[in-house]
């Protein structure tokens, strides 16, 4: 499946008619994470290939494709599914839904890009215990810590997911790519630098038909057709 969904991803980012991404699941779960059995078969993939080859490239298609991937949580998001789920660039979650690291409970550390994102939403102490616990988080607390934008009713969820995602794929969604493109890298830069590449980006930005058709409708006081150009 998950090589499936690094196809899928490959697909969305080539396609200009994709807007925005709706990562979500059928069943009780968002993702259950690692199946353990597979893990530990001596004739299976093993942790590296598993890690390397099928969770490492799906994070990083997530936070390269510069267009809006939203993350409907409807279920348990546990292990590497919670670190799935905070690699997307907004989070929703049903009221049903919850979160845990699971990692600590079976000897294992938060892999998925997790030790890197969860503390820069929630910050160092809060992803200490969150991972060295392993505590289950409701969807309301992850709300709180800030790792899930909303939460809908279980029972209007897929569609309320969805039209979230179709509000985003009507937006000027180049700029968006844009915007996640700085967000990845002010991860790392000093201000100084991230200022230089905001004016640069900011060039970029401008000489897009998003921007020209925002400008021209601002002006002649209608609504805008953005073509994510």
């Amino acid at each position: 499946m998950s090589l499936e969904l690094q196809q899928a991803l490959d697909q969305c980012k080539n396609d200009d008619n994709v807007r925005c991404i709706l990562l979500t699941s059928s069943g009780k779960a968002f993702c259950a994470g690692q199946d353990l059995s597979e893990a530990i078969d001596p004739s299976g993939p093993g942790i590296e290939k598993i890690v390397f080859e099928h969770y490492n490239p799906m994070i990083e298609r997530i936070r390269n494709i510069e267009k809006p991937v939203v993350c409907a949580v409807n279920g348990v998001a546990a292990g590497a599914g919670a670190s799935l789920a905070i690699s997307c660039d907004i989070v929703l979650a049903s009221a049903s839904a919850s979160f845990t690291q699971a990692f600590s409970k079976i000897g294992l550390i938060p892999d998925s890009g997790g030790t890197h994102i969860l503390p820069r939403i929630v910050g160092y102490h809060r992803a200490a215990a969150l991972m060295f616990l392993s505590e289950k988080i409701s969807a309301e607390e992850g709300k709180e810590l800030g790792f899930v934008w909303k939460v809908f009713p279980d029972e209007n969820f897929a569609d309320d997911a969805m039209k979230l995602a179709q509000q985003l794929a009507a937006m000027p969604t180049r700029g968006i790519g844009l915007t996640k493109r700085l967000l990845n890298e002010g991860i790392s830069n000093d201000l100084s630098t991230q200022l230089v590449r905001e004016g640069k980006v900011q060039v970029e930005a401008a000489n897009t038909s998003d921007h020209k058709e925002g400008v021209k409708a601002f002006l002649e006081k209608r609504a805008p057709v953005f073509t994510g150009k």
